[in-house]
Formats: structure tokens, C-alpha cells, sequence
């Protein structure tokens, strides 16, 4: 799937893409591909924090530290070997919190055992029985930059910072301009003389 150049999920995709591997499916060949919390926990949280695949894999409760009132995140990306620190809201913490619970995961243990190769090969049946196209792990890193852009007055720095993208014609790449976003750009911007 790295091969592939990927899109941003929309809402709608995302919400059946999760629903999806946390139920199940039976392929149009007859297999049965099972329910898988783990996948669908590790791609929310994707979708939640913005991290990288790679990073997600390699995640771990005690990564997650406490700050005065709030929890942040402080990892080393495995691409770049950045620092990377953020606040991480509670919800999500309690949502990883509860996972962590229900599998009998320590702190100091990976949150999700097991490799980007085989959420991309299970996500790739999700997808192909879904029918969707152009969607991959990381399409859910581009659902959250997307998402943050849209619900923040489209500020691109904010996206910036949060990928921790060097500059931000690379943030702007990596947005690739939405259609509907042209569309209302055009809406409100017309100056017709009275």
C-alpha cells in the first residue's frame, strides 16, 4: 500500500472503516476476516493524535506523561527522529487508558504488538471490500491534518506545527485543497458592483 498514492479519509469513510474492522467481514470470495480491535483502536488513534503509522506501532502509555492539568505526548518520530510534544485531550487518553485495560497492557508495553505491514494488509481487504479507492494508514494522518484545518478557520500553521512539517508549502501539499473548499471560497467571494 506505500506504493499508492493515498487521500484523506472523509467522515462518512472513517466512521464505516473502523466499524468495519471492529465487526468484521466476509470477503465476496467467502473469507472470513475476523474482527480486529487492535487495528481499529491503532487507526482512531491515528486519526486522533496525527501520528505517523510508524509511530503509532511503537506507542506506549508511558509516553504519555503528565503536565501540570494537562497529558502530553512526548515521543521520538521514527522518521524524522524529531521530538514530537503535544497535548493529548483526555478522551483520547481514557479511550487508550481503556484499552490498555482490556488487554492487560503495562505502561512500559507497546500498546499495539504488531507491525505497520499487517494493519496496511488488513486494511487493504477493509478497503477493497468497501469499495473505496486512494486509501491507506496514512490517509488517516491526512484525516486529521484535514479535520484540524477545517474545524480551525483553515489556519495552516496550526496544521503545520501539529505535523511537524518543516515549512508550509509542504503542509499545503499535504492538504491538497478540498473541492468544497474551493466551492465556498468562490461563494464568498463575490464583488458585484450594487
Amino acid at each position: 500500500m506505500a506504493n499508492i498514492k493515498t487521500r484523506a479519509l472523509k467522515e462518512g469513510e472513517y466512521s464505516l472503516i473502523i466499524q468495519t474492522i471492529q465487526e468484521g467481514l466476509i470477503t465476496a470470495d467467502g473469507r472470513q476476516i475476523k474482527l480486529n480491535i487492535r487495528i481499529a483502536t491503532a487507526l482512531v488513534v491515528q486519526a486522533n493524535l496525527g501520528l505517523r503509522i510508524g509511530d503509532i506501532v511503537n506507542l506506549q502509555l508511558s509516553d504519555i506523561v503528565k503536565d501540570g492539568n494537562r497529558y502530553r505526548l512526548n515521543i521520538k518520530e521514527q522518521k524524522t527522529g524529531k521530538i514530537r510534544e503535544f497535548t493529548v485531550v483526555n478522551q483520547v487518553l481514557t479511550y487508550l487508558q481503556s484499552y490498555a485495560l482490556d488487554n492487560n497492557i503495562k505502561p512500559n508495553q507497546k500498546l499495539f504488538s504488531i507491525t505497520v505491514r499487517q494493519i496496511q494488509k488488513h486494511l487493504k481487504i477493509v478497503i477493497e471490500h468497501l469499495g473505496l479507492e486512494s486509501i491507506g494508514t496514512h490517509s488517516f494522518r491526512n484525516f486529521f491534518a484535514v479535520s484540524i484545518y477545517n474545524e480551525n478557520d483553515y489556519n495552516i500553521e496550526l496544521v503545520r506545527q501539529l505535523l511537524q512539517h518543516s515549512t508550509v508549502a509542504v503542509t499545503q501539499h499535504y492538504l491538497s485543497v478540498q473541492p468544497q473548499i474551493v466551492e465556498k471560497a468562490l461563494q464568498n467571494h463575490i464583488k458585484l458592483p450594487k
